[in-house]
């Protein structure tokens, strides 16, 4: 699956680091972690909710797809 989060971009446009920002979403920071690094294998639309208003972001600002490579 080719789902790219871009967590890691938005909290360093904002200078947060992963506690304070897992702070003011409400989850823990190795669940953000787990976000970060590409392992979610779901988003509940509450966290995401959470993160777009801690961020001030758009979904498509921390959520973005990029096609599978297609073999030759």
């Amino acid at each position: 699956m080719a789902i790219i989060v871009d967590l890691d971009v938005q909290l360093a446009r904002r200078r947060l680091s992963v506690g304070e920002f897992a702070a003011a979403v409400g989850i823990t920071p190795a669940n953000i972690a787990v976000l970060k690094n590409g392992r979610a294998k779901a988003v509940r639309f509450t966290t995401l909710d959470a993160i777009c208003r801690t961020l001030d972001c758009q979904p498509g600002d921390v959520l973005r797809w990029v096609p599978d490579e297609q073999p030759d």
